[in-house]
């Protein structure tokens, strides 16, 4: 092996040398390396440091030429790993100054490898996983030791708590879940008519903007995908990411009966608002002052105050004081929670 990496970086025709990459890793698959070695192996053919990370469990192998630690350095050439029309991770070569003429062929070698050695070896390493494991993690009516074995199966320490991310979103599930946890273990599963995302950690930030979710506080997975459903539930355009524990006691009025709701009177009248009226109120009672409504509506404050003042008759509630305030946000959350 290191023999044959010797004679390609001697070679002087370039299409000579693509195929003697292609021959390289076609030897590596033969031999049925693991991941360590094919990084190995890579770093010596291309002279230089060679990276290997996987979404799904947040491993990373980078190893030198000569197999010593290198010190961290960007990445010169890098491919996306693909498996099964899913991007599962990132390969890389780190070469001082100018990329050579077949460093790009050398990664989109090396992503093929390491799917194929991905694929052999468990597909468990993917972000996607299967539904019928995540719904045992989060079910409220598995066993501990059932739930235990799930976790395991997934990926997951024993020891660490897991927590659960509720989400409606028209982009890949897969996608989402590694831009909010690119570097630990995070599964992903779609679960009736919502995705569901398991993670030890995440960044709430990374969430991309037309994406809404809900996010279950880190402990037990059941009572953590429960909150993150009811969390999901509140989430809106102007807050599309919610925390259930930022929630408090509004949480409860996740369990107010829906008829009872759509009965009471300031939902009603909250109903029979249009969408602008509807974003002025829902802005004006997150901020709770005009001059902070207007600057977020683009609107003067004299507008705004106006709009405020035909709301409040409108809804039969005085806007301009806390109370009022109170009552028409406890109304819009109740109206979304229930629309």
């Amino acid at each position: 092996m290191e023999a044959l990496a010797e004679r390609l970086s001697q070679l002087d025709s370039q299409a000579e040398g693509a195929i003697r990459v292609v021959m390289f890793y076609d030897t590596l698959m033969r031999r049925r390396v693991d991941l360590p070695a094919l990084t190995r192996a890579s770093a010596g053919l291309a002279e230089c440091v060679a990276g290997v990370r996987l979404h799904g469990t947040g491993r990373e192998i980078r190893m030198s030429p000569d197999g010593r630690p290198a010190p961290a350095a960007p990445a010169s050439t890098s491919a996306p790993v693909t498996l099964d029309d899913e991007e599962i991770g990132t390969v890389w070569l780190e070469r001082p100054g100018v990329a050579r003429p077949l460093d790009e062929m050398v990664v989109d070698r090396l992503a093929i490898a390491v799917a194929a050695v991905v694929e052999r070896y468990g597909p468990a390493r993917s972000t996607m996983a299967d539904p019928a494991l995540v719904e045992l993690v989060v079910s409220a009516d598995s066993d501990e030791a059932a739930r235990a074995r799930a976790l395991r199966l997934l990926g997951f320490p024993a020891d660490v708590p897991v927590r659960a991310v509720a989400v409606r979103s028209a982009r890949p599930l897969d996608r989402v879940a590694t831009l909010v946890c690119p570097a630990r273990v995070v599964k992903a599963a779609p679960l009736a008519d919502v995705g569901v995302i398991l993670a030890t950690s995440l960044d709430p930030a990374a969430f991309p903007a037309d994406v809404h979710a809900g996010i279950g506080t880190a402990g037990p997975p059941d009572r953590s995908w429960r909150e993150a459903r009811t969390a999901l539930r509140f989430a809106g355009d102007r807050e599309p990411v919610v925390h259930f524990d930022a929630l408090g006691a509004l949480a409860l009025l996740a369990y107010v009966p829906p008829d009872l709701a759509r009965d009471n009177p300031d939902v009603t009248a909250i109903a029979r608002l249009g969408g602008d009226d509807l974003r002025t109120l829902d802005v004006y009672c997150a901020a709770g002052s005009l001059r902070r409504a207007a600057d977020l509506l683009h609107l003067h404050h004299s507008s705004v105050a106006r709009r405020i003042e035909q709301l409040g008759r409108a809804l039969g509630v005085d806007l301009t004081g806390p109370d009022g305030i109170m009552r028409a946000r406890i109304a819009l959350a109740v109206w979304h929670l229930v629309s």
